[in-house]
């Protein structure tokens, strides 16, 4: 069995509000390993995204340890955990963030163009992105020009442009219609697999989370493999 891609033991993160202390996760254990895709369900609040936010090196756990590819990043600088999230991370969330007075292949250029890629080569490689995600002929439209699937499949392109490792997805098809929802998670579904990305999925979708490899639900901070029905 491959070495996961992301090892996380003893994930712990509390929330200090004005009732008190609010423990949300309290303990966690997850891997997730090269081409997976990882369902992650539970009710709203039960820590679903600070599990991810952890995980993706956006926010730092009370407790535990977080290795990406190896690395065990729990107590890395700011700057170590920014380099690594730029590396070997990449992020798609509910809603798409496209920059809006950009192209669906600026969008997806920019992220490598920061990481110190070239134009020509980061544009080559949005084209290809878009290309596999069926937006061949979208590569010059702004997002507000898109559709709702479309703009969230962008998302995805630009998720993957530098080539990351690890694939956290909050809620990504949470504000598409079912059938559109099919469709942008096959499309995902299928660039994990030949990527060999790992992936964390979050989602209140449970007949998605059924096509997942495996499906973790969060409840009461601990993690709880779902038996696959």
């Amino acid at each position: 069995m491959s070495e996961p891609i992301l090892s996380i033991r003893g994930l712990e993160r509390t929330y200090v509000t004005l009732a008190g202390t609010l423990p949300v996760l309290k303990g966690v254990d997850l891997d997730v390993r090269p081409g997976e895709i990882v369902g992650l369900i539970g009710p709203s609040g039960s820590g679903k995204s600070s599990l991810l936010h952890a995980a993706g090196l956006l926010e730092h756990p009370d407790g535990g340890r977080i290795t990406i590819e190896g690395q065990d990043c729990s107590d890395l600088p700011d700057r170590e955990r920014t380099r690594v999230r730029l590396g070997a991370v990449g992020f798609v969330y509910q809603f798409h963030h496209l920059l809006p007075e950009f192209t669906a292949l600026d969008n997806v250029a920019l992220p490598q163009m920061i990481a110190g890629v070239g134009s020509r080569a980061a544009r080559e490689r949005a084209l290809q992105l878009l290309s596999e995600l069926g937006l061949k002929d979208r590569w010059d439209h702004q997002p507000a020009q898109l559709s709702g699937g479309e703009q969230q499949r962008v998302a995805v392109a630009r998720a993957l442009a530098n080539r990351p490792r690890l694939l956290l997805a909050d809620e990504p098809t949470g504000n598409l219609d079912p059938t559109t929802s099919e469709a942008v998670f096959a499309n995902l579904y299928d660039l994990v697999r030949r990527t060999g990305v790992a992936a964390l999925v979050a989602t209140h979708n449970l007949e998605l989370a059924r096509h997942m490899d495996r499906v973790v639900a969060l409840k009461d901070g601990h993690l709880v493999e779902q038996a696959r029905g």
